[in-house]
């Protein structure tokens, strides 16, 4: 029989769920009711809760609050939210404080007793354990997973003997008839922007799900972070089992399909067979070979034995068509080209891991050598976050591969069009007259072009070298100001780049054929001249 404890500053609604509840359907043998959380706290210094029914919004005080009070005081209770508010930011909040289940008012009579079901199956797993599993789940989880990650890493010898041996150091009980399943639960990608801390709380999540979804009420599991977006549950089996629980493959998919709806992320299962403790490590080393070559597919159970993926020896594409098309500038054909290879691969299911690192190298070769007879500086191109990223992913997905494709050919092409280099110098020379420091150099830098290419360029395009045009955009914005302003003469110099009067009156002779002082004196009595 279990205590419940009904939490909410409405007394209609605390009646209400009162005249609900069938206690002796649900086995509850005591029902408490608070209308404050001070109220909640005194109910729990009295009597055992074991489960707590409990309202967010109260006016002395949050149920989150109380929820994270419960938590720290009282863990084993499960606790069940009741809302009027359908708000994701509350929901989160809850299921990051440990709530069990997220109820919306006015709660119907079958989903109130789901719940309630649910927080007393969880309460009587807890307490029909054998004494493998009560061990395993009464240990503090970082003991557990400080073990497995030894065991994984090698830090402890994969063979029977050392096993037993630290077992027996670390006080694990331990047979050699024990047997374990791994599953890889691999994040492929988030599908919505979140801050860093939504990302915690749905990994949060994701751990839970799995927990519920994944692991049978006759198991125990013990959940392994190895990074960021993967984990590994390792489930102890029946010893006589060979093969796989026949109900497993099905609750993963589920499990993959709740979190593709509600966790914004798409994430592929990796089942193992059931082993030893000491075949764990080859065992986890298979997995992570199994996920490493699934670049086609998301959304995915995939079994070890039956699902293998194995590195087919495939003809790679010829890059000097790459090469052709990268120096006509012909963006959209080379990247037709990629794609229709890599989907080729897809259907006859002969895509791997190994084949994008290939691609990945071919193409970045082909790129580095086409920029080099440009005179670009590649480093000037890609070192950016946004690029290193990109590559640094482009091998864990044919779609990770694509994005980066259209990123680094959009982005050679865009810094190798002439016409675009050109304008861009001659932008950045009208926004810098004033500066007599102007360099050919100091232009260059600004494009990541060589400057004896660049000049060669320029000229080619324009006739003048960089510094005569820079020359005759100096003298054509003095006269400009000369002839219509009144500004002294020698912050018309300055303004255009020149700090020595004397010569800036030399070289605006020699290209007007008067000096800056005549210039503007003959604008005067003839504008139009």
């Amino acid at each position: 029989m279990y205590n419940l404890l009904i939490v909410d500053d409405e007394i209609h609604v605390v009646e209400g769920l009162l005249f609900d509840l069938n206690k002796d359907k649900l086995n509850i043998s005591e029902v408490f009711t608070a209308y404050t959380i001070k109220m909640a706290k005194e109910v729990y210094d009295h009597h055992p809760i074991d489960i707590m029914l409990c309202d967010i919004e109260m006016p002395q005080g949050s149920g989150l609050e109380l929820l994270a009070w419960v938590g720290e005081h009282y863990a084993a209770t499960e606790t069940i939210i009741i809302t009027s508010h359908a708000d994701f930011a509350y929901a989160k909040e809850a299921i990051e404080l440990g709530s069990l289940d997220y109820l919306l008012k006015p709660v119907p009579t079958v989903d109130l007793e789901k719940a309630i079901e649910k927080a007393i199956n969880k309460l009587s797993q807890k307490s029909q354990f054998n004494h493998y599993h009560k061990f395993w789940s009464q240990h503090h989880p970082l003991i557990i997973e400080k073990f497995w990650l030894d065991l994984l890493q090698q830090t402890i010898p994969s063979n029977e003997k050392a096993i037993s041996e630290v077992m027996k150091e670390r006080n694990l009980p331990y047979s050699k008839q024990m047997k374990f399943i791994l599953l890889l639960l691999s994040v492929q990608r988030w599908n919505k922007d979140m801050t860093i801390r939504d990302q915690k709380i749905l990994e949060y999540a994701l751990k839970n799900g799995a927990t519920e979804m994944i692991i049978d009420e006759s198991q125990t599991g013990s959940f392994v972070q190895l990074d960021q977006n993967r984990m590994l549950i390792i489930m102890a089996v029946e010893p006589e089992i060979a093969g796989m629980p026949g109900d497993l493959r099905s609750r993963c998919n589920a499990y993959i399909e709740s979190c593709h709806r509600f966790f914004y992320c798409d994430i592929s299962c990796y089942i193992g067979m059931p082993v030893h403790a000491h075949e764990i490590p080859r065992m986890f080393d298979q997995l992570k070979a199994l996920e490493r070559n699934n670049v086609a597919y998301n959304n995915k159970v995939f079994l070890l034995k039956g699902d293998t993926i194995q590195p087919a020896s495939v003809k790679l594409p010829d890059t000097e068509l790459w090469a052709a098309l990268l120096k006509k500038g012909a963006k959209e054909a080379i990247i037709s080209e990629i794609a229709s290879y890599l989907e080729g691969l897809v259907s006859s299911n002969q895509i791997h891991a190994e084949i994008l690192q290939k691609l990945h190298i071919d193409l970045m070769q082909r790129i580095y050598y086409v920029l080099n007879l440009k005179g670009i500086q590649a480093h000037e191109l890609f070192s950016d976050p946004v690029s290193a990223e990109l590559s640094a992913n482009s091998t864990r997905s044919v779609s990770d591969m694509m994005i980066w494709v259209r990123h680094v050919v959009n982005k050679a092409l865009k810094h190798g069009e002439v016409e675009s280099v050109v304008d861009k110098v001659k932008k950045y020379i009208s926004l810098h007259l004033e500066d007599d420091e102007l360099t050919r150099d100091k232009i260059a830098a600004q494009t990541f072009l060589n400057p004896d290419y660049l000049s060669r360029l320029f000229k080619r395009e324009t006739g003048l070298s960089i510094s005569d045009y820079l020359l005759h955009e100096r003298i054509r914005m003095a006269a400009e100001l000369i002839a219509k302003t009144e500004m002294p003469i020698s912050q018309v110099a300055g303004s255009v780049g020149y700090t020595n009067l004397s010569h800036f009156t030399t070289i605006f002779r020699k290209y007007m054929d008067y000096s800056p002082i005549e210039y503007r004196q003959r604008k005067q009595r003839c504008p139009d001249q």
